[in-house]
């Protein structure tokens, strides 16, 4: 048991003061010598004493013993004075001390409650939890009727996992004072814990029948029974409540749940609807249901019905941007993407404080291929957000994709700064900022950028295979260049793109023979049907002395597209042309 400070300090100055009388008692007018030094020493003891409590009351309990401790030698069967030591050192968590002083106050006064509740927390702390038990079966015994003591000690039975024990306790002081809330929970987790699931909902249905008025019991009863999979004895619970009370929203979206688990969709959304078009209940928790009921539609059924909801409340309330960015996630889930981004759009407009809503709407611009409108909306989210390092990337990624270099590296620069030590998206901004460079000529820059995106990520494949190609067409670099694309096929074995990545830059080393074993591999995994791979094949067999077999392969180039602008010439002159 806890002792707050004005409980401790009133029983200190109650010792005080029957020290003080008791020391006035001694003289008398026959006073001798022996008396006299007595008088004083007493007055020196209640001295320290007082001087004691004035530390004790600033917290300075290093400062407070010492003083006692003088008392005491005064005054040594003194059990206040032992108490006041005990709990000085109670306070500065000195348990075994304070142990030992109180079992001396106690030695000399058993009678005093105070001293054994002392004593009892000290134990309980010091995880002597059978002493401790004892302690407060002799103060029950001492005080039958007072409740906190049988409280305290099923606590301490708790403790020392005598949990049978525990209950018994809460049983005896339910007895004196009735049903309460506070034992009855006490009790449920006691037997949830022991697997006895019955038992607590039996202690759930006193709860209940001791005030019917609270309908917080009823609540609590029913979601207690829905833990236990005792679903159609939740329902009379919540039926119940809403006939006395017909806007408990809780009930109607319990109820809402349990119909849905049943298959009775008709009735859940019935359910769902009274609660949702509640105008008392809370925005972020019709959030909540609404995400909640979305994550179990498993059918498209399901989705049909939460979209119809949906649009209930939105009608309902028009103006609510939660709503919006939820119907923009079901939107997506069921892949109607342009829709789903006009939704989280509208969510924007309403509230353009959630920045997760704004990355959502640019992704989705991306997804869509409308570059236009990802700047438009970057520009927004940079104006609402402007040091989130996040949109001024997008906004750069925007930019360098419409060819708008200059905007794109401005852009992607202040991303750079923005982006706090650690960012993971740092790794990509320095592989958009090498491409931009690179598309500006500034060399020098974009090999750096490439460089630190490869030390952040030495396997961002995207990085090894412009970074690159770009050095092989500058002939720059080659053995740096060879080294990346080396490592970017051994990676990416059956990706042709990244293959002929490779075979270009031994090409440009003019290791024709391997480049071409790389190319043959290459154009068998050519899935994006790219010309220009098949092109380079062509110009490596005819670097290789195979001219007819590489103007086959500069025709089926032809075929296919996307191939250099020299293609046409090769072929028609029929050699190569660099």
């Amino acid at each position: 048991m806890k002792l707050s400070f004005a409980h401790t300090l009133s029983i200190m100055t109650l010792l005080l003061t029957v020290s003080t009388f008791s020391f006035s008692q001694k003289k008398d007018n026959s006073t001798t010598k022996k008396e006299d030094n007595l008088h004083a020493r007493l007055i020196e003891a209640e001295v320290s004493f007082t001087e004691g409590m004035k530390f004790y009351m600033m917290e300075d309990y290093d400062k407070t013993i010492p003083h006692f401790e003088k008392a005491l030698e005064i005054s040594p069967n003194n059990a206040g004075i032992l108490y006041a030591i005990a709990n000085s050192y109670q306070k500065l968590k000195e348990e075994s001390k304070a142990i030992s002083y109180i079992e001396k106050a106690i030695k000399i006064d058993s009678e005093n409650p105070t001293y054994s509740e002392l004593l009892a927390d000290l134990l309980v702390r010091t995880k002597k939890y059978p002493e401790a038990i004892k302690i407060y079966q002799t103060l029950i015994q001492q005080y039958p009727t007072k409740t906190s003591y049988y409280i305290e000690q099923a606590a301490v039975f708790i403790f020392d996992n005598q949990y049978d024990n525990a209950i018994r306790a809460y049983d005896r002081a339910e007895r004196i004072m009735g049903v309460s809330e506070e034992i009855t929970r006490q009790k449920q987790m006691i037997m949830m814990k022991m697997g006895k699931m019955d038992d607590a909902i039996k202690e759930g249905e006193k709860l209940v029948k001791s005030d019917p008025e609270d309908m917080d019991y009823s609540i609590e009863q029913a979601e207690l029974l829905i833990s236990n999979k005792q679903n159609d004895k939740a329902i009379p619970y919540l039926e119940k409540i809403l006939h006395h009370n017909p806007e408990n929203a809780q009930a109607h979206i319990m109820l809402a749940q349990l119909y849905l688990d049943k298959g009775e969709l008709e009735k859940s959304n019935k359910e769902l609807e009274i609660a949702l078009l509640d105008n008392n209940l809370d925005g972020n928790i019709k959030a909540r249901i609404l995400m909640s009921y979305l994550n179990s539609a498993k059918d498209d059924k399901s989705k049909e019905n939460a979209l119809g909801l949906l649009k209930t409340l939105i009608k309902a309330n028009p103006n609510d941007p939660k709503t919006h960015a939820i119907l923009g996630d079901l939107l997506y889930q069921k892949e109607e993407v342009e829709e789903a981004r006009d939704e989280y759009v509208k969510a924007a407009r309403l509230d353009k404080s959630v920045n997760e809503v704004w990355g959502r709407i640019i992704q989705l611009d991306f997804d869509l291929r409308q570059i236009d409108s990802a700047i438009v909306h970057s520009e927004e989210a940079i104006d609402v957000f402007p040091n989130q390092a996040a949109f001024w990337y997008l906004n750069g990624t925007a930019y360098y994709r419409k060819r708008q270099y200059a905007k794109a590296q401005e852009s992607l620069e202040e991303a750079r700064r923005l982006a706090p030590e650690g960012y993971e998206m740092t790794e990509h901004i320095h592989a958009q900022l090498g491409d931009t460079y690179n598309s500006l000529k500034k060399y020098t820059l974009s090999d750096q950028a490439y460089e630190m995106a490869l030390k952040i990520n030495p396997e961002n494949d995207h990085v090894l295979n412009n970074y690159s190609y770009f050095l092989s067409l500058r002939k720059e670099k080659l053995e740096r260049a060879a080294q990346m694309g080396a490592q970017l096929a051994e990676r990416n074995p059956d990706n042709g793109t990244y293959l002929d990545t490779y075979a270009w830059v031994l090409y440009v080393m003019k290791n024709y023979e391997k480049a071409s074993q790389i190319l043959e591999v290459a154009v068998k995994h050519n899935v994006n049907q790219s010309g220009t791979i098949v092109e380079h094949y062509g110009d490596v067999l005819f670097q290789l002395g195979k001219k007819e077999k590489a103007i086959e392969e500069w025709k089926k180039a032809r075929t296919i597209g996307s191939t250099s602008t020299l293609l046409e010439q090769k072929i028609r002159e029929q050699k190569l042309i660099e």
